[in-house]
Formats: C-alpha cells, sequence, structure tokens
C-alpha cells in the first residue's frame, strides 16, 4: 500500500515537473531551480514557479 501511494506521488511529482519545464520554455522563462523544487514538493514548487518573476 505505501510503495503504491510513494510511486503515485512520484509519478504526479514527474507530470508536474514536466509541466513546469514546458512552461518554462514556451514563456522563454528559467526553468532551473524550479524542476527540482516542484519533484521534491509537487504543487509547492508549482506555486513556487507561478508566483515568481
Amino acid at each position: 500500500m505505501l510503495a503504491s501511494f510513494l510511486l503515485l506521488t512520484a509519478a504526479f511529482h514527474t507530470l508536474l515537473a514536466a509541466g513546469v519545464l514546458l512552461h518554462a520554455r514556451r514563456q522563454g522563462r528559467p526553468a532551473g531551480k524550479w524542476i527540482a523544487l516542484t519533484l521534491a514538493f509537487g504543487l509547492g514548487g508549482v506555486a513556487g514557479y507561478l508566483l515568481a518573476d
């Protein structure tokens, strides 16, 4: 049960990080640290990316 939860969480965070990367490339913004933060913190990383300059 725990392994399934961790796998789904990792997959979701990976999808979010890919979304941040695609958005950054389309907008001409640097994604750099936001990819790592999104992989680690999920929606918190996405929120930080969107609220940053």
